[in-house]
């Protein structure tokens, strides 16, 4: 069903709210994006790093009202949210855990459905469209995510269900994991820094922003290291799903070469994303679990890593 038109509730992510008339000029020095980037017909991917620039979590972004949303896995919005207010309180902004408020539905191959509702959304990732209460994103092609506030939520899916079936949000996450899109959860909090996650590549890293939390090391990932672990797309013949976290095996290297990012089922397979080393990845000897446990094969990504577009950001 991954290619096929439907929508589905996104119950696996939370949504943190930024107000304020600092509210931008605190996250600029907070985030790997730029903030001066947004704007009513743009978002972004971003993350929060530590000083060590281990990523606390990964996000979509965008403005709205006097402030912006941040929508992340669920069980990283309480941990960051407190985490923020830390560097908040010379700040002319206020943060909440806004989850209650919006209703927000992933949409495929749907922009018939999107145009029902008076939202004309551009083909371009991260293009943002707006009626009235209603905010449509782009991201990643021929997928869109609408945010829906509370109040008018089981009518939106009353009509989004006249044109559309429903999926479960295994569907919806076998897609990102087609756009190569990693998300930091629970599991895997800290472990990696963003250009593990292949973050740069999807724009979620801003290397001409000027100084925030982490970006020493970042940057000097980018311009003076050689990345040795990164974001691969693999499948896996076995019945069992992987948690995020799992590590993966090689037999050549004989220990642990990286982790499990996110995983769906995908026909008779499951796919996934996973960081891993790139010597290991690039000799195909890549096990789930342990040394012997089953092997992965690799699959294509649909973009390429090029530094010096990356740094153009």
């Amino acid at each position: 069903m991954a290619d096929s038109a439907f929508f589905c509730p996104l119950i696996h992510e939370g949504v943190l709210a930024v107000r304020g008339a600092d509210a931008a000029k605190f996250l600029q020095g907070q985030l790997t994006c730029n903030l001066n980037y947004l704007s009513d017909t743009q978002a972004s991917l971003g993350a929060r790093c530590t000083q060590k620039g281990r990523m606390q979590s990964s996000f979509r972004i965008l403005l709205q009202g006097d402030g912006v949303l941040l929508a992340m896995a669920a069980e990283l919005l309480e941990p960051q949210l407190a985490d923020l207010k830390k560097y908040a309180v010379f700040s002319k902004s206020k943060l909440t855990d806004e989850s209650a408020a919006w209703v927000r539905f992933g949409l495929v191959n749907a922009d018939s459905a999107l145009a029902s509702l008076g939202l004309e959304l551009p083909a371009e990732t991260d293009s943002v469209a707006r009626n009235e209460h209603l905010i449509a994103i782009r991201v990643s092609p021929g997928r869109s995510e609408l945010w829906v506030p509370s109040d008018r939520a089981d009518a939106v899916k009353a009509q989004l269900s006249s044109t559309l079936d429903s999926a479960d949000l295994n569907e919806w996450l076998l897609g990102q994991i087609r756009a190569g899109i990693g998300q930091v959860m629970a599991q895997t909090r800290e472990l990696f820094i963003p250009q593990m996650l292949n973050l740069q590549a999807v724009g979620g890293v801003s290397f001409k922003k000027g100084c925030y939390t982490g970006q020493e090391i970042v940057a000097r990932m980018q311009y003076l290291g050689k990345l040795k672990r990164r974001l691969y797309r693999l499948s896996l013949d076995s019945a069992q799903m992987p948690e995020p976290g799992t590590p993966l095996f090689s037999r050549s290297h004989n220990s642990s070469i990286g982790e499990v990012v996110i995983a769906a089922k995908a026909d008779q397979v499951i796919e996934l994303l996973a960081v891993l080393q790139a010597e290991a990845a690039d000799s195909g000897d890549v096990h789930l679990g342990m040394l012997e446990g089953p092997g992965l094969q690799l699959l294509d990504l649909p973009y390429t890593l090029d530094r010096d577009r990356e740094i153009q950001r």
